[in-house]
């Protein structure tokens, strides 16, 4: 791309809207500007034209996003028919399940969940379409990082925060490499617990008519009620059906 085809200020504008999230809904100029290491006066800029534009409230000191904000994720989701195939799919698989089923596809160095059926709140945090999670410890995660050549998977875990959420995350890099081979020569990826403790969960690559992997779908359940070493037996013939049936849906 030539320089002069980039917009600086829409990009800045972009980054500002990134800093927001689930535990920063208010943010003032000054922590804005910390978390986008950008300088204050664009920062300011950037906000206050989200305010004049009504995508975000301004109190005098903080700012927040309002709902008209969900306009930017939906022209994505009603741009692409992905989520819409997927969905009756997820309907049908959790119903069988009897557990919370999801689609994600990988964005950078995390997953965005693009689709859900939900039976029961598996997690402390509320997953809904648009959430996101580090895709190294998450099962859909994996089995899309391990759907990429190795380089493009090494180049991702070297830009991804690898902290341990629990005793059972693995974070070593060499490890995950291992795993993710694994992965792609067993067909499915198992989290026991590395995302939160109490909860695993099962993922397969859901791939177009070509072969291409274009999503993940996971089944998650409480490691009480289901533990990490009957997911394969009790979920991976439902996931498999699912990604049988999906795969002629998926033209590209």
């Amino acid at each position: 791309m030539r320089e002069t085809d980039f917009v600086s200020g829409f990009a800045r504008g972009l980054k500002v809207i990134e800093a927001f999230g689930e535990t920063r809904q208010r943010l003032s100029i000054a922590e804005a500007s910390k978390l986008t290491a950008l300088d204050r006066a664009a920062v300011r800029r950037s906000l206050l034209t989200l305010a004049e534009l009504g995508y975000a409230d301004y109190d005098g000191k903080f700012f927040t996003l309002t709902p008209k904000i969900l306009r930017l994720g939906h022209a994505y989701l009603a741009a692409t028919p992905l989520p819409a195939l997927l969905q009756p799919h997820l309907d049908l698989l959790s119903e069988k399940a009897g557990q919370s089923a999801s689609a994600s596809v990988l964005d950078g160095t995390e997953i965005v969940y693009v689709a859900r059926a939900s039976q029961r709140r598996v997690m402390s945090i509320n997953l809904t379409p648009g959430s996101r999670l580090p895709a190294y410890c998450a099962s859909m995660g994996r089995v899309l990082l391990a759907a990429l050549p190795e380089s493009e998977a090494r180049a991702i875990l070297a830009r991804s925060e690898l902290k341990k959420n629990t005793v059972n995350t693995r974070t070593d890099p060499e490890e995950l490499i291992t795993e993710f081979r694994r992965v792609r020569a067993e067909g499915y990826a198992i989290i026991d617990q590395e995302l939160e403790i109490g909860l695993c969960s099962i993922a397969v690559p859901i791939d177009n008519d070509r072969g291409e992997t274009v999503a993940a779908i996971n089944i998650g359940a409480p490691a009480a009620l289901v533990p990490a070493a009957e997911m394969k037996e009790r979920y991976l013939p439902l996931l498999k059906e699912t990604q049988t049936a999906l795969r002629p849906l998926l033209r590209r």
